[in-house]
């Protein structure tokens, strides 16, 4: 696991500042300026272009950032190179990973394209990674798009597979979508020289910082738990400057920019971040226990560090599951106010080949469950008719707390063999 991050309190860890909780920074980071400024609320610059009379001054503003990948000084020549409102949300970002800088992208997936384009730059194609990771970042790696090869293995094979070609090893953490976990100060150990990147996009930095047990490269997803509202696609990649200016080159060249109003959404989403987590990670924990004593339920997976995310087994057929909720919308992504369910098998892991899939523990039984902010007895009616009769009548059980499960406990059966 990476390094807890629950400063919600005084008492709770160390916030990113040194001098300020975790929850005051996810309201305050990128933001200092503005009271000087006479604005309350984040500016939003739509520009695409910014005008200059002083064409000598931006040659060298230009030949600078081509040669550095550093922001410019003063402000942006284009769009494409940098945005201040994007730029508030990376600055805040970094700081609750602890890390020195931070660059976002317009999804996920071009966040991770852009740090496979800057390691392979590099002449290192190879990557280390272990699964499960998200079906499309599996999809990436192993198709061979940018030109990488890839070396599958477990946590304690990753030395072994490493080579002087290497570029990166990457983890999932908790993984999309068993939810295992990995013990990131181990693994970094085991990289060695090598780039660490963790894909903390579950966890979020409220309940873990991998930055802070030796991972180089921290991935995100913003689209789930940093947007928070289903509204906006994005990516961001937390890592040290030298990283981060590689990855603006690579981003101004490839043009896998966020938007400025996803910027400002992002950012907004933060201050809100540690209340939704913690709110959200209160229920799950509490469906987690009742599915666990649920007699049509084979097994359920929650992590040993908490969160909003659910996986559970059926004995009976998920598309049945799937088909039954009547609240919880059944569409794919997760980490929204609303709860979501989705079947990895079909969906989101479907791109990943079927034997390789299995090996990593995505069954074609396994639902995965993103616990939004409803009423907990709400989400569980739901869950529990969604279930069905299947056992004589256990489709009427009441919502019952059941016996608490301890993270990562699960229900042995014929459909978790």
């Amino acid at each position: 696991m990476g390094s807890p991050a629950t400063a919600f309190s005084p008492a709770c860890g160390t916030a990113p500042r040194g001098d300020r909780a975790f929850a005051t920074e996810a309201v305050h980071a990128g933001r200092e300026d503005l009271a000087a400024q006479g604005l309350h609320a984040v500016p939003l610059d739509f520009s695409t272009t910014y005008p200059s009379a002083d064409a000598r001054a931006e040659a060298a503003r230009v030949d600078a950032f081509a040669a550095t990948g550093a922001r410019p000084a003063g402000p942006p020549v284009y769009a494409r190179l940098d945005n201040p409102t994007t730029a508030r949300f990376e600055t805040a970002l970094a700081r609750l990973e602890g890390t020195e800088s931070a660059v976002a992208f317009a999804s996920g997936m071009a966040a991770l394209t852009a740090v496979l384009l800057a390691r392979s730059s590099a002449g290192l194609r190879h990557v280390v990674a272990v699964r499960p990771l998200y079906g499309c970042s599996d999809h990436l790696l192993t198709g061979g798009l940018l030109g990488t090869e890839v070396t599958w293995t477990d946590p304690a094979g990753i030395a072994a597979a490493i080579r002087p070609d290497t570029g990166l090893v990457m983890v999932e953490t908790p993984a999309n979508p068993t939810l295992a976990e990995v013990d990131v100060r181990a693994v970094a150990h085991s990289c060695g020289s090598v780039p660490l990147l963790v894909d903390s996009t579950f966890a979020t930095p409220v309940l873990q910082r991998p930055a802070g047990d030796g991972a180089r490269i921290v991935l995100h997803s913003a689209t789930k738990y940093l947007g928070g509202h289903g509204d906006v696609l994005g990516g961001v990649v937390a890592c040290d400057e030298e990283f981060a200016a590689q990855l603006r080159r690579i981003r101004f060249a490839t043009g896998g920019v966020l938007h400025p109003m996803a910027g400002y959404l992002l950012l907004r989403g933060l201050a809100t971040l540690p209340v939704r987590v913690r709110a959200a990670s209160g229920s799950a924990a509490e469906l987690a226990r009742r599915l666990a004593v649920d007699p049509r339920v084979a097994r359920v997976r929650y992590p040993g560090i908490g969160g909003a995310m659910v996986a559970f087994e059926v004995y009976g057929d998920p598309h049945d599951v799937i088909a039954g909720v009547r609240l919880i919308p059944p569409a794919v992504s997760l980490g929204s106010v609303d709860s979501l369910i989705q079947h990895p098998a079909s969906i989101s892991h479907r791109v990943v080949d079927e034997g390789d899939r299995r090996a990593a523990g995505v069954s074609d039984r396994l639902l995965r469950l993103s616990v939004g902010l409803e009423d907990v007895e709400d989400l569980w009616r739901d869950l529990a008719e969604a279930l069905g009769d299947r056992t004589g009548g256990a489709g009427r059980l009441s919502a019952r707390p059941g016996r608490p499960a301890a993270a990562g406990a699960h229900r042995t059966g014929p459909a978790a063999r």
